[in-house]
């Protein structure tokens, strides 16, 4: 042994081959053959370099150990507009909670390693309690807002050209200042700014950037929907090589294109559709056979003939993963011209299909099918408002205009009555909750919101296309090859079991653990209250109790469906696993299931899951967010006007009313004057203390209109007295324990008293009032910038 350097790594080696966990030095150098004077001083004077190092420690006992390593824990971190936040960890149910001084300075979404530095006391109901370690990805590496210029004079003091306020609720008292490279745009313009610098502990409310897009200005029309679409990171444009890929794209099918596809163009397919689509993807043929059953035929648009694997088309509709449909517009995952054009199935026009055709008996289940690449010609356009005006209302001049296609919507409904029969014997839920259709003007303003209404043509394309995508499913895993499925797991136990307990105050009493719950048992609970008052609530509440479902390479079954095989092969227009799941089959069918193309498949497949749920969600939480933009921006006029709404959540804070047009708003509880309010979270209620009534979810109340807010999406509501408002007698009699309440020392306060918790704080550095009037009277911002920074054009 020549130096410490060398033995100090020979040690390492030699204590992590060993199976002991401590060592005594004695152990060490007879182990290592270092018991000679010289060697066994090296050897003591190498273990107190590494003691002092940290490689190894010392126990009581005088021995040597290895530090053991601890689990990394990593997760998303949710922050609160009160500086603390929480981490979700997968595969955990409960989530840490972080301090605001523990943060680290992460932002709401940010990838994080924590540390646990308080244990979970569940017997006391306390969650864990964490710090964040280290920021591992950041969510926001650009963000959408208003941007307000500084003067010349602001400029040249600070070498900032202004700031941002971003339009993301989470970071509403945070700004980020602009620097003077980059895009330098006007005061009031919407712009998109790459971050360059994040909070750190000299800036905590505050960041940097470089504008890169003005997305427009603040007055525009439609530029409220243009800013949550850059601030999802949602691409609007198409680059060039993939628009120049798309006017590649033959109009019209050659002989070619035809080669190894079954011929159906004479054979009667329509498609069904909305009026206003313009992207058909789907036709469809049924017809009864002389043994008793039918033959239902789904043909799918074959998209991934044209977007093809390795190409600029394909590799931005991974990137998009789905279409995004915002009110008044949508968001396409391919260019129109193969959209709108070669790859929809316009009626009277050849078009290449992916086609799925199946025999199915009197009891719905398939008895025979086949799954093949075809050409086929749409005989007619239908919209759903026909086939229900043909089969539910018998209107005579419709079905005079398509008299001879009204056998076979006949026979479709007939298929379709046995299908859904077919799923709710074995426990299919289905969710029935309103849809809400937002009707805007030319400039994007709502005019009107409307429930959309499922007739028998929705559910017959709704049952068919269900089915095509089961059948495709089974088929492949039953040939073990590898698949995208669409999943969606037993519910986790511990919510199953509070909606469990939620609905025993309806009197309603589920069998079974929460553990092993079956979708018919849900599906009993739903039947049990429907048409009764508390059927909107038992619904939702079921829903919420639900997982997320996601794609996925293992076949996890869709529990909602109460199927064992599910995947999505009947939209592959504006769903990227639909068109993989075409690439797929045509794979398996050109190049066989050899291993080659098996660790293909493998390789790619995971990522692509990946992707395209993330990327649903992000579409989701995009229209979801348009969806409260455009409803808070139709009750603006609204204000003092009483309606009669739902109670659809019960909070600490509050009442979530929602109306019959899906508006929903908070009667928050500082609001709720007339008495003190009780939290009774065991039944999610809130109870007056000296009055008695109760507020509980499902619950019809009348509330007046207050507030309506489109920057910030929130809606207020005030509760409408009523003399007949359901009381109790007795607080204690609702609680588990049956034990009456201590009241703590300022508990009335912190409940009942103002809206501080839910207000948003004033920004950091940041003394100017966020009203116009107050704007202008504010001394100018850089000022205040300026005296934080000790020297002239030092940034941030």
């Amino acid at each position: 042994m020549k130096n410490n350097q060398t033995i100090k790594e020979a040690i390492l080696v030699y204590m992590k081959e060993q199976k002991k966990m401590a060592f005594k030095v004695k152990d060490i150098s007879e182990g290592m053959g270092l018991t000679g004077s010289t060697d066994f001083k090296l050897l003591v004077s190498s273990l107190a370099e590494m003691e002092r190092e940290g490689t190894v420690f010392l126990n009581k006992k005088g021995e040597f150990k290895l530090p053991t390593e601890e689990p990394v824990l990593s997760g998303t971190f949710r922050a609160s507009d009160r500086g603390f936040g929480f981490v979700s960890i997968e595969g955990e149910e409960d989530d840490i909670y972080i301090p605001a001084h523990q943060t680290n300075f992460a932002l709401d979404g940010d990838t994080v390693t924590i540390e646990i530095i308080r244990p979970a006391e569940p017997w006391f109901d306390k969650g864990a309690e964490g710090r964040v370690k280290a920021i591992i990805e950041r969510k926001f590496t650009q963000l959408v807002g208003e941007f307000f210029a500084y003067t010349e004079e602001g400029i040249e003091e600070t070498g900032l050209y202004g700031y941002i306020e971003p339009k993301d609720k989470k970071l509403t008292d945070t700004r980020v200042f602009i620097e003077e490279k980059g895009i330098k745009p006007v005061d009031g313009a919407i712009v998109l700014v790459e971050i360059t610098l994040y909070p750190d502990s000299d800036f905590p409310r505050s960041m940097q950037g470089i504008v890169k897009t003005v997305i427009g200005h603040k007055n525009d029309p439609g530029i409220d929907i243009l800013t949550i679409v850059y601030k999802h990171g949602i691409q609007v444009e198409f680059p060039d090589e993939v628009m120049a890929e798309a006017n590649e794209v033959s109009e019209k099918i050659s002989p070619e294109d035809r080669t190894g596809r079954r011929d159906l163009t004479e054979e009667v397919v329509v498609t069904i559709d909305g009026e206003d689509a313009k992207d058909l993807d789907d036709a469809v043929a049924v017809k009864k056979l002389e043994n008793g059953h039918y033959h239902l035929g789904v043909h799918i648009a074959d998209v991934s003939y044209y977007v093809t694997e390795g190409s600029a088309l394909d590799a931005e509709a991974y990137d998009r993963a789905t279409s995004v449909y915002l009110t008044d517009r949508v968001i396409p995952m391919l260019p129109h011209r193969l959209s709108n054009g070669i790859c929809s199935l316009n009626p009277h026009e050849d078009r290449l299909a992916m086609s799925c055709e199946m025999e199915i008996d009197q009891t719905g289940e398939v008895v025979s099918h086949d799954i093949f690449p075809s050409v086929i010609r749409s005989y007619r356009r239908m919209s759903y408002t026909q086939v229900n005006q043909i089969i539910m209302d018998e209107d005579e001049t419709v079905r005079k205009e398509h008299e001879e296609l009204v056998p076979m919507f006949e026979a479709m409904a007939e298929l379709h009555t046995i299908l859904e029969r077919k799923r709710k014997k074995r426990g299919a839920i289905d969710f029935e909750s309103p849809e809400a259709k937002i009707i805007v003007d030319r400039d994007g303003h709502p005019l009107d919101i409307v429930l959309r209404e499922r007739g028998v043509g929705e559910r017959i394309i709704e049952s068919f296309m269900l089915s095509a995508n089961e059948t495709v499913s089974e088929h492949y895993t039953r040939l073990k090859v590898p698949m995208i499925y669409r999943v969606h797991e037993q519910p986790d136990s511990d919510r199953m079991q509070r909606f469990m307990e939620f609905v025993t105050a309806f009197g309603i009493s589920m069998k079974g653990s929460s553990e092993t719950v079956t979708p018919k048992s849900l599906q009993k609970v739903l039947n049990s209250v429907s048409g009764k008052p508390e059927e909107s609530v038992i619904s939702t509440m079921m829903l919420r109790s639900m997982k997320q479902a996601k794609y996925d390479v293992e076949s996890l079954g869709h529990y909602g469906l109460a199927a064992k095989y599910y995947s999505h092969f009947t939209s592959p227009i504006r769903r990227y696993p639909d068109l993989i799941l075409h690439r797929l089959i045509r794979s398996y069918g050109e190049q066989g299931t050899g291993s080659e193309q098996l660790a293909k498949w493998n390789n790619l497949l995971p990522d692509i899951a990946i992707q395209s749920s993330k990327m649903e969600r992000r579409a989701v939480d995009a229209e979801r967010e348009t969806d409260a933009l455009k409803k808070a921006e139709y009750m603006m006029d609204k204000v003092g006007e009483v309606y009669e709404g739902i109670i659809g959540s019960v909070l600490r804070f509050g009442l979530f009313i929602e109306l019959p047009n899906t508006v929903e708003g908070l009667v928050h509880i500082s609001n709720m004057k007339d008495d003190y309010y009780e939290f009774i979270e065991e039944r999610l209620m809130l109870v007056g203390e000296h009055t008695g009534v109760v507020y509980r979810i499902g619950q019809k109340v009348k509330i007046k209109v207050m507030r309506a807010d489109p920057e910030t999406r929130e809606i207020d509501f005030e509760l409408v007295p009523d003399p007949n408002a359901p009381k109790i007698d007795s607080i204690p009699q609702l609680k588990k324990d049956g034990k009456p309440h201590k009241k703590k020392t300022g508990n009335r306060e912190k409940n009942q008293g103002s809206k501080d918790k839910d207000k948003k704080k004033t920004p950091y550095r940041n003394k100017e009032s966020k009203s116009a009037k107050d704007k202008k009277k504010a001394k100018p911002f850089y000022k205040d910038v300026a005296k934080k920074k000790p020297a002239k054009k030092k940034t941030r």
